[in-house]
Formats: C-alpha cells, sequence, structure tokens
C-alpha cells in the first residue's frame, strides 16, 4: 500500500512537471535569473516629475495570498507550470507594504481603508470620509470632521476625475471618493434610518447632488438611483429595492448636464456604452447593474451584457486624457472581496485576473513619464494556500497527492486553497473530496470557522507602483501615506512640505509653487 502511494505520487510528480517548452531550472538558471534582476534594478532611476495624472488601481481584498494564487491561475491557465509567472502589476518598479488597521480595529473593512488611501486619514470601521472623532450613525458628529480626498483636490486644480468600479458606484471603496457619512450601508435613501432625518444625505444623493463635475462614473448599483416606481431594463419594478423619496437620480444627473449644455450619456449595457462618442462626451454615467456587476467568469458579454473592468477603464481614460490639466482616475476591482466572503476562490481570483488586464490597458495607454499608477489592495482575507503541493498542481484542485508524513490525519483529500472561516464550513465533519470536481465555479473551499460571510484578514497588503515620485512607495508604510504621495507626486494639497521637496529639478506651475489646499480637515 505505501510502495503504491509512492508510486501515484512519483507519477504525479512526472506529470506535472512535463510541460512543453519548460526552462531547465538547473543552477546556472537561477544565478542567470538573479544577475539579471541586479541589472534590471540598477537601471532604476527616479522620476521626480510632476505627476499630470494619477491612476490608482484598488483590488479590493486582493491579499498577498491572492496575488500568489491569481499569478499560478494565470500561469496554469496559459499552460504554465504557473509558479513561476507574474502579474502585470508585479513589474513596476516600486513595491512597498502598508499597514491596515483603523483607529479602532485590528482587521479594517473597506470603508475606513479606502477612506485612508483617498484621504490621507485613519478612520473607524464603517466611516466613509469622515475623521475618526464622528460616531457611528450620529449624522450631527460627521458634520466639521468631512475628509478632503485625492479626488476632490485633482478636480479643484482643474483635472478631470472619474471613478470605474465592477460594485455599485456608492459601496464603500468608490463612495471615499466623494461622500461622507458615519455609516457606510447609507447608500441610499432605503438604506437611512428615519430617525436620521435629511441632515445626513445618502452616498447616491451625494454623489448626483454635490459632485456634479466627476465626469466618468461607471459601475453598478441602479437601485440606489431610481425610484422604488421606476422601471428598471433589467429587473424590472424595484419595488421595495428603489429609493423612496420621490428622487430619480439618473434624471437628476441628464438634466444638470442638459441645463450645464454639457454633452453626456447615460448607459447601462456594454452596447450602449461601445457607441458613445468619446471624442466629444465629457460626462458617462453608466450604470450596468441593478446591484453589483457581474463577476467576470459569469459575465455577459454580449451587446445587452455587462462591459468588462477593462472595458470601462479603456472608456474612462480615452475620456479623461483630452483635458491638457490631466486627471485623476479611481479603478476598483470589487468583486474580488465577494468571491471570498462567499468561500468561492475561483470568482475571487478570476476577478483579481480581470483587475490585471484593467491596469495592463492603462500601462498600455499611459507614460510613466507625467502618470502616476498605483496598484495596491484596501486589505486581505483570511485565505490560504497550503499543503505543500508539488509544482504545477492545480491551484484549485486538491493538495495531494503529498508525501505520507503530510497526509492528514483524518485521510481525507483536501484543497490547495482555503479559508480560515466561512459560510462554506460542515457540521458534519470534512467532507471526502476524492470524487469532487473542485475547480467549478460553483465550489467552496473549505472553512475552519462556521461564518455567514468570511471575514477580512488583518495582515500588510502590497502596493506596486510606477510614475512621478512613485520611488516613495517603498518599504513598510501606514496606509494613509498612500494619499500623501498622489498629493505630492501631483503638487495637489497642503501636505506640510513644499512641492519643490525631494525634486532635483522643479518646475513651477503657473510660477506658483503648488502647496496651499487642504488634504484633509482634520477634526
Amino acid at each position: 500500500m505505501l510502495f503504491g502511494f509512492h508510486l501515484l505520487f512519483l507519477l504525479a510528480v512526472l506529470v506535472k512537471t512535463d510541460v512543453p517548452g519548460r526552462i531547465k531550472e538547473d543552477t546556472t538558471y537561477w544565478r542567470k535569473q538573479g544577475i539579471q534582476n541586479i541589472m534590471d534594478a540598477i537601471k532604476t532611476t527616479e522620476n521626480t516629475n510632476i505627476a499630470k495624472n494619477i491612476i490608482l488601481f484598488i483590488g479590493d481584498g486582493m491579499g498577498i495570498s491572492t496575488i500568489t494564487a491569481a499569478r499560478i491561475l494565470k500561469g496554469q491557465l496559459a499552460g504554465k507550470l504557473g509558479e513561476e509567472e507574474l502579474l502585470s502589476f508585479e513589474k513596476l518598479p516600486n513595491t512597498a507594504l502598508v499597514k491596515v488597521y483603523t483607529v479602532d480595529k485590528q482587521v479594517p473593512d473597506s470603508a475606513a481603508t479606502a477612506t485612508a488611501i483617498l484621504s490621507g486619514v485613519k478612520t473607524k470601521n464603517k466611516f466613509i470620509g469622515v475623521g475618526p472623532d464622528a460616531v457611528l450613525n450620529d449624522c450631527a458628529s460627521a458634520k466639521g470632521r468631512e475628509l478632503k480626498s485625492i479626488l476632490k483636490l485633482c478636480k479643484e486644480e482643474g483635472k478631470s476625475t472619474g471613478i470605474v468600479t465592477t460594485a455599485r458606484l456608492t459601496h464603500a471603496t468608490p463612495a471615499a471618493a466623494y461622500a461622507h457619512n458615519p455609516n457606510r450601508e447609507w447608500e441610499s435613501d432605503l438604506n437611512v434610518p428615519m430617525k436620521v432625518g435629511t441632515d445626513c444625505r445618502d452616498n447616491a444623493y451625494q454623489l448626483v447632488t454635490e459632485n456634479k463635475d466627476i465626469q466618468v462614473l461607471l459601475g453598478g448599483g441602479r437601485k440606489k438611483f431610481l425610484r422604488n416606481v421606476d422601471f428598471d431594463p433589467e429587473s424590472g419594478f424595484l419595488a421595495n429595492d428603489g429609493r423612496r423619496d420621490g428622487l430619480n437620480l439618473v434624471e437628476m444627473w441628464k438634466n444638470d448636464k442638459e441645463a450645464r449644455n454639457e454633452t453626456h450619456a447615460y448607459v447601462w449595457n456594454k452596447k450602449q456604452l461601445d457607441l458613445i462618442n468619446l471624442n466629444s462626451t465629457d460626462y458617462i454615467l453608466g450604470l450596468f447593474e441593478a446591484d453589483h456587476m457581474q463577476y467576470d467568469i459569469q459575465r455577459d458579454t454580449g451587446p445587452n451584457g455587462d462591459p468588462s473592468l477593462a472595458d470601462m477603464t479603456q472608456k474612462a481614460i480615452e475620456v479623461l486624457r483630452r483635458n491638457d490639466n490631466g486627471y485623476f482616475l479611481l479603478v476598483e476591482g470589487g468583486r474580488i472581496d465577494h468571491g471570498h466572503h462567499a468561500n468561492q476562490a475561483k470568482l475571487a481570483l478570476h476577478e483579481t485576473l480581470a483587475f490585471e488586464k484593467a491596469v495592463s490597458i492603462a500601462m498600455t495607454m499611459t507614460s510613466e513619464e507625467d502618470t502616476l499608477l498605483i496598484v495596491t489592495a484596501d486589505h486581505s482575507h483570511v485565505f490560504t494556500i497550503a499543503g505543500y503541493p508539488n509544482r504545477g498542481n492545480d491551484i484549485l484542485g486538491l493538495a495531494m497527492p503529498s508525501a505520507p508524513e503530510n497526509t492528514p490525519i483524518d485521510k481525507l483529500p483536501y484543497t490547495t486553497l482555503g479559508y480560515a472561516n466561512g459560510p462554506s464550513y460542515s457540521f458534519a465533519g470534512r467532507k471526502n473530496l476524492t470524487k469532487v470536481n473542485t475547480t467549478t465555479v460553483d465550489f467552496k473551499q473549505e472553512s475552519g470557522i462556521p461564518m455567514h460571510h468570511e471575514t477580512h484578514g488583518g495582515e500588510d497588503v502590497a502596493v506596486y507602483s510606477r510614475g512621478p515620485m512613485s520611488h516613495l512607495l517603498t518599504g513598510a508604510k501606514e496606509q494613509n501615506y498612500i494619499a500623501f504621495v498622489m498629493a505630492h507626486s501631483a503638487c495637489v494639497g497642503n501636505i506640510g512640505i513644499s512641492c519643490s521637496e525631494g525634486r532635483q529639478h522643479y518646475k513651477t506651475i503657473n510660477n506658483t509653487e503648488r502647496h496651499n489646499w487642504n488634504i484633509s480637515q482634520r477634526k
């Protein structure tokens, strides 16, 4: 029996490593690779230009284990072993780690982390664009504690701005760019408790009425903008899901642009987005689903379906780059997070690969001479890669066969990927996965603790960057530091130092140093 196990183990090694065209990874290979990496690093120079443009990519929940697993999956989908692969943004010249804890929690939520990244101030979980001294659900406590985001700083300096997400446009990460609320759940008036009154307005209302100059808005969440008596083009009448205040925010958005004689387009499917004349349209509102957009691997790619994150990113850049003063663009891969919360690693990893394609589009369409491009995550997940699987083992498959000493005590096979907690916990004990296809979209990796939803992780997340002043993003930093780098790179906001600091050949803009604006109201 033991002989049979060793034979199975040997066969598995032979099969997994027999990849056509595979480079022999001998001693010489690794030494040559090390030398090449040194030479590449030596050639790296610091870019101290002033950033005309800033593109901030946030992979929601894209922790380092997610990046690793997605990297392997990408390689295996291309017929490689997988482990040697790199995602496009991993090739960017500068890398840092950021600490994601918040003012009140070891493990953060997306509201507080997005607020830190975008405003430069760490706050409490569930807070959107307000400082840590506010009180949860207390509208009055948020007044005077609003934080100004990098998006608003860029808009004040005449730059164009845009937000692209696969989540609802009113969800935590995108909302932190424009809204101020002491509860992230206040996405529409339907979500705001009646006792709060009208002093605190929901995220959707703030987006349409207080942020009229954001030129590109692409994502999901139509139900947060339409009334409960409105007809949704895909869902039918919204009934209990729509707004109850009688406001159709889509019509309000269109009316505002017409009143100001601005060229604009409202779209809700890929075909409509593709038909927009991007050379003459100044404002775009795209709401492609009543709720979050579809997972990329399940996305309807037909004309009436959803555009991909890469599609939306490309359209956004094409519109925004017409501004000679430059632009700020926030792009969120919002559904990486949702796949993990459901313990469905395949969904999360394919969302990561869709996110990577969007980054690749931006890298191709921009120059590192004048565009600061940052790729990061807001937080991680309790997502693991374990079990000593062989090189090239299917990242979505079982960790077995393995050496006899690594066999589980209960003798049952297990997947390489797993979760510390979540909804896939089995009260009946571990399942026998011997004949189970663990690579399907619906498969849920096992979790160790039963939860309705898997939780976030509290470990550091990575930041990758290129462009002006991106060399400042190295080492281990607090998460709010990212906002200061963006502000200093583009010379917007008052961060307490002159724009000339760190620039050997500093050039003034209009003969005036641009360092007189508040990055936030720190109260």
